[in-house]
């Protein structure tokens, strides 16, 4: 039978993935997606507790979660486009135009 603990340890281990992504990978797309599962764990983490403890409050928030992935989706792949056209590299150590 799976239980909250094992929720909670598969949440642990793909949040510790995305943040292995951001920290050690340079490329912009793979941080952006390192990002997304990050939020996705805390939506898993959120989902569990919420059905745990018998309650809708999770479920609630982790629409409000979606829907700020979402909005990041949207604006951070128009940037990551937009610096793209501009030069021709995703690598973070190479862009250098958000700098003011």
């Amino acid at each position: 039978m799976i239980t909250l603990h094992h929720y909670l340890v598969l949440a642990v281990i793909l949040f510790c993935i995305g943040v292995f992504g951001v920290i050690v990978r340079r490329n912009m797309l793979v941080i952006f997606m390192s990002i997304e599962l990050m939020l996705s764990s805390v939506n898993l983490v959120f989902l569990s507790f919420s059905r745990f403890l018998g309650s809708t409050d999770g479920q609630i928030w982790v629409f409000m979660v979606l829907t700020v992935a979402a909005a990041e989706a949207a604006v951070g792949l128009g940037i990551i486009v937009a610096l793209f056209r501009n030069k021709p590299t995703l690598y973070v150590d190479e862009v250098k135009e958000l700098k003011g």
